[in-house]
């Protein structure tokens, strides 16, 4: 029994000591562990690695007053320690990678006296080691853009290496920057800053080769020259503001009639066309409009009028950078009281009418001279001696030009006498006696 006894007795003595620890155990689960690094590096720079103890609910639990009962441990292998530092409630780190690759950090939390007992929080992160320059190419203009990467034309860009060296690695180097910006401008200089200004619109990524050079002693090969390179890139849109719409189209039409009118837009696009016919040309009010999404420079609108009348179209557009707008008057007539429809039979009416009356003047000559012929036929005889013209010709010949070719008046009113005898008695004939 006693061999048996031994080994109970062990695990309860074990527990006894484990009691001191109780409040780390107990903490477990409540606290978290963030690690913030500031790589990621390149071969043979020193990156720093910081890792802090924080409450899991943002702060709402308060830490222990006592430091001692916590201890950070880290792994960090393959990389090589260069130093480490304990604080309250965080440790730091610093350690060199001389290989690229990525390499995992972990660390968590214990009990001050007990490495194996339960950890209260651990975290663990990937830091990426390269043999390139780390850095970012920055792009700046003085005109501010809601929209990422967007920029203006004709507008003056700072263009910007940023190299990302922490533990001053490159301190003693040289740099030389190399520029492709994209629309066939290339350059070379040494400053990390250049100012560029794009003259056309559209997308355009603009590049750089960084090339960094230093001296190095080391004590196997002494005195060297070291290189590190890098090619950083950032994509660019460029746009232009829009300075206002070109309208071409008729001022007058009819109604019923399709009309077209073209927008030339002078700007960028995409666009964003809204317009409005009004009696009046006014600006348009919110949501009072039909819009349309233009992915160009000119946009055709189409209409048909009912109603005749004096209209004006009104029409905004705008892009990313600006909008503008424009007015364009227009009359409308009725189909029905148009000038150019109606002339021809109007004409055609009038030609008629003037036939009708020619037709008329000249049957009512005929029909007459018709009567004076006969006349002449049965009281003018012709005399054997003096011949005469015949009577249709001597009677055209007194009712045109015989007042102009008889040579007394005693003849023209024989003339008249005779022509006014065939017409019918005006009064009856009163006979008288004599007593």
């Amino acid at each position: 029994m006693a061999p048996a006894l031994w080994p109970r007795l062990g695990r309860i003595l074990w527990l006894a000591c484990l009691l001191p620890l109780a409040p780390a155990r107990v903490a477990a689960g409540v606290y978290e562990l963030h690690l913030t690094p500031d790589g990621p590096a390149t071969t043979g720079a020193e990156v720093t690695i910081t890792a802090s103890l924080v409450a899991d609910d943002n702060g709402s639990l308060v830490l222990p007053a006592s430091t001692r009962l916590y201890r950070f441990r880290w792994i960090h292998t393959p990389l090589l320690l260069t130093g480490k530092t304990d604080e309250a409630f965080s440790s730091t780190i610093r350690v060199v990678g001389n290989v690229p690759g990525n390499f995992p950090v972990s660390v968590w939390v214990t009990a001050a006296d007990c490495g194996m007992c339960q950890p209260v929080a651990r975290s663990v992160l990937v830091l990426p080691i390269t043999e390139f320059l780390v850095g970012n190419l920055v792009v700046t203009q003085n005109t501010s853009l809601p929209w990422p990467s967007s920029y203006l034309t004709k507008t003056v860009l700072k263009v910007s290496f940023l190299l990302h060296d922490p533990s001053n690695f490159f301190k003693t180097a040289s740099f030389l920057y190399s520029w492709d910006f994209g629309d066939g401008t290339q350059m070379v200089t040494k400053d990390a800053t250049v100012y560029y200004n794009y003259s056309i619109v559209g997308s355009f990524t603009v590049k750089v080769k960084v090339v960094a050079e230093w001296e190095q002693v080391t004590p196997d090969v002494g005195k060297g020259v070291l290189q590190k390179t890098g090619d950083f890139s950032a994509s660019l849109k460029l746009q232009e503001t829009l300075r206002g719409i070109q309208v071409l189209g008729p001022t007058l039409i009819q109604t019923f009639q399709k009309m077209i009118v073209t927008l030339n837009f002078l700007g960028s696009p995409p666009l964003n066309v809204c317009w409005r016919l009004k009696p009046e040309c006014l600006p348009l009010g919110e949501g009072e409009c039909h819009p349309v999404s233009v992915g160009s420079t000119a946009y055709n609108l189409t209409h048909i009028f009912r109603d005749p009348g004096d209209y004006c179209f009104s029409i905004q557009a705008e892009n990313i950078i600006s909008k503008t707008h424009q007015y364009h008057k227009i009359q409308v007539w009725p189909s029905s009281i148009q000038p150019a429809v109606f002339a021809f039979p109007c004409a055609t009416l009038i030609t008629m009418m003037l036939a009708f009356i020619m037709y008329m003047t000249l049957r009512n000559a005929a029909h007459q001279k018709d009567m004076v012929e006969v006349a002449d036929f049965d009281f003018s005889p012709m005399s054997d001696k003096n011949p005469e013209p015949p009577t249709g010709v001597r009677c055209c010949c007194q009712m045109c030009c015989g007042p102009f070719l008889l040579e007394t008046p005693s003849e023209y009113l024989e003339v008249v006498r005779e022509n006014h005898g065939l017409l019918p008695p005006l009064y009856k004939s009163v006979k008288t006696y004599t007593v």
